[in-house]
């Protein structure tokens, strides 16, 4: 059997627009399994799914019916603007995204916001579900497309829209000939391993005997490199430990014991879909997300940590997510930022501006790469608005 290709396609836009309930038609799986989000129906953490688009006569599928085309890794990012941070860390794991627009609805602040976190994380494919088709008329349907086109000027334009009924099921093979469409950048397979850590868990179950626990298993995405089964690896900022009122990161070192391309066990992995690594790690090291934002790698090939960075950046024209058209201020010394760099997050005071770069000093420490991209958000009227974006130099 050929090597299939994989992409990672992130679900994105405003709560309520069905994303979740897409990405079920589109998988067969409901990417949203964490119990307090089952019960609010929303999505709160990054959901994963993952399928094999096949196409045979009859045109794209999931069924497995003729050739096998491409393997799709699916993050399900959560519309709700108190979860940008989440979404920004979704966003550092894509090759393109599905941004769906309810047609009955229409574009929401957060669908604006959205869009500008694609571009902020440089995510170059784009398509544009018109979802919830089956709840407007002709006229409704026209104007919402219209508006998404205008919309899209100027940043995707040539991102193709597709009129959806995911509840209905009306064009979910479009949707999968759009993503077999999209270009795969390219993967460095030769550089030392970059893996980003988007997910933590603990997988016991109560009442496991200790011949049968697991370690901690890490979910993310390799952005260059190969990992293999019994590799000695490092976990930078690492552990963090509150000593006499002071913050310590300390590197966590373990051993690969599994590794996992999707829900199948591999024993090496190279770049492209969302993945696991089981370690050896005390399984409440990394329970609950604790090790989200995290960069491993093998042991020794890491970075040294630092609390502060240079980045050049790029100012978006207006506040998004706010409503309304709210003209964008310059970055000013002694601004506190909030950044966000691969899967993490982190929070700096402006030291230095001088035109588009900025001197930061950090309250949580980055693993630093040069070229790294980088989202920047400011606070305003207490939530976290994305203002911009750059990269580390």
């Amino acid at each position: 059997m050929k090597e299939l290709e994989t992409i990672n396609i992130g679900m994105v836009g405003h709560i309520d627009h069905g994303k979740t309930t897409l990405l079920q038609k589109l998988s067969g799986k409901w990417a949203s399994r964490h119990s307090e989000e089952l019960k609010r129906g929303i999505s709160i953490k990054l959901g994963y799914a993952d399928i094999v688009i096949s196409k045979d006569k009859s045109g794209y599928n999931r069924e497995g019916k003729g050739e096998q085309i491409r393997h799709v890794s699916f993050v399900d990012a959560p519309g709700h603007e108190m979860l940008m941070a989440t979404m920004l860390s979704g966003a550092a794991m894509m090759d393109g995204a599905i941004l769906v627009v309810a047609a009955n609805e229409g574009i929401k602040p957060q669908t604006i916001e959205h869009l500008a976190a694609l571009q902020a994380k440089k995510v170059k494919n784009l398509v544009v579900v018109q979802n919830k088709i089956d709840l407007v008329n002709a006229e409704q349907a026209k104007k919402s497309y219209n508006d998404i086109k205008e919309l899209l000027r100027g940043k995707y334009e040539n991102a193709p829209i597709i009129p959806v009924s995911a509840l209905q099921e009306v064009n979910i093979n479009r949707i999968y000939e759009a993503i077999v469409d999209m270009k795969i950048p390219p993967r460095d397979v030769e550089g030392e391993p970059v893996f980003v850590i988007a997910r933590s868990f603990d997988i016991n179950k109560p009442g496991a005997t200790p011949d049968k626990l697991h370690g901690c298993v890490l979910g993310g995405t390799l952005k260059q490199g190969k990992l293999k089964v019994g590799e000695i690896i490092e976990i930078k900022p690492g552990r963090v430990v509150k000593e006499a009122n002071q913050i310590h990161f300390y590197t966590l070192k373990s051993k690969i014991v599994k590794l996992f391309k999707g829900s199948n066990e591999v024993n090496e992995l190279t770049p492209g879909g969302s993945m696991s690594v089981e370690t050896e790690l005390d399984m409440a090291i990394g329970k609950n997300d604790l090790l989200a934002g995290n960069v491993l790698s093998l042991a020794g090939k890491l970075p040294e940590m630092s609390t502060n960075v240079n980045v050049r950046f790029t100012l978006f024209p207006e506040v998004f997510g706010v409503g309304g058209h709210v003209k964008m201020e310059g970055i000013k010394p002694s601004e506190m930022l909030m950044l966000s760099i691969n899967t993490g997050m982190t929070v700096g005071v402006v030291k230095h501006v001088k035109k588009d770069l900025i001197d930061l000093s950090l309250k949580i420490p980055v693993v630093p790469f040069k070229g790294d991209n980088v989202g920047l958000a400011r606070n305003v009227n207490g939530h976290w608005r994305l203002i911009g974006y750059g990269e580390i130099i």
